[in-house]
């Protein structure tokens, strides 16, 4: 019987630049692949580029990153672990995949579009869930039967990349509670360099106004809203289209 694989686009050591969890060290597996094509996804290498591994082996380089933390954190086990793409749930090896980091002992995060069935996904599993905002041209895939499987230790997530998009994801703060399933995110969409653009992003649909950081921040304060700004901390410490890191 042929053992279980994914195929891979890298797995690197950082700092994790998003969540409730930024800043914390974190090892990533980038999964190949991805169904929708957002018009500002940075990571559009991954939609094809990658390799097939062996999950034994996936878990052995993991083991290798994290070596540096061995003995050095009781209460947070570290390095984090989170596994992200593309979109990892199209690859069905990523559920055992997941569940073998969660019996290893590590905090294992997921990272995922919100355009499929979450509910599958080792409980253990922190899932950080996108919700895909007008902007991104791929609103119309947001699988809003995931909610209902939302915990408190999972994490919704709007990138925001203009002003109508603020104004759309307020809406849904407010009108379906998020705030009362788990916290939410509100990121900002940085701008793509010349090398991050690929032909087969969606376009953003006409008459979106873009959003600075700055505005994204107060207009939250102003409006009260329940949720936390964040910024791809990873973009600040290194070239916004550094790759590995």
């Amino acid at each position: 019987m042929a053992m279980a694989s994914l195929v891979v686009n890298e797995i690197f050591l950082s700092v994790q630049g998003e969540s409730t969890f930024a800043g914390l060290p974190c090892v990533f597996i980038r999964l190949t692949a991805c169904n929708l094509r957002c018009s500002y996804c940075d990571t559009a290498y991954a939609f094809t580029e990658g390799r097939r591994w062996e999950l034994p082996a996936i878990i052995q380089r993991v083991r290798e990153l994290a070596v540096p933390w061995q003995g050095r954190s009781r209460s947070l086990p570290l390095p984090l672990v989170e596994v992200t793409g593309g979109e990892p749930l199209l690859q069905p090896n990523c559920l055992p995949l997941m569940t073998s980091l969660c019996d290893a002992g590590w905090v294992t995060l997921l990272e995922t579009s919100g355009s499929l069935d979450i509910s599958t996904v080792d409980p253990r599993v922190r899932r950080i869930v996108d919700i895909k905002c007008p902007a991104s041209g791929e609103a119309a895939r947001n699988r809003w039967d995931n909610l209902a499987c939302l915990k408190a230790t999972d994490e919704l997530k709007f990138v925001i990349a203009s002003r109508q998009d603020y104004e759309w994801a307020r809406e849904q703060v407010l009108q379906r509670r998020l705030a009362e399933l788990c916290p939410i995110l509100f990121s900002w969409a940085a701008p793509l360099t010349e090398a991050q653009q690929d032909a087969s992003l969606k376009p953003v649909p006409a008459g979106h106004e873009p959003i600075s950081r700055q505005e994204l921040a107060e207009r939250i304060l102003a409006d009260g809203l329940p949720v936390r700004f964040q910024t791809q901390l990873h973009k600040i410490i290194w070239a916004p289209d550094q790759r590995g890191v």
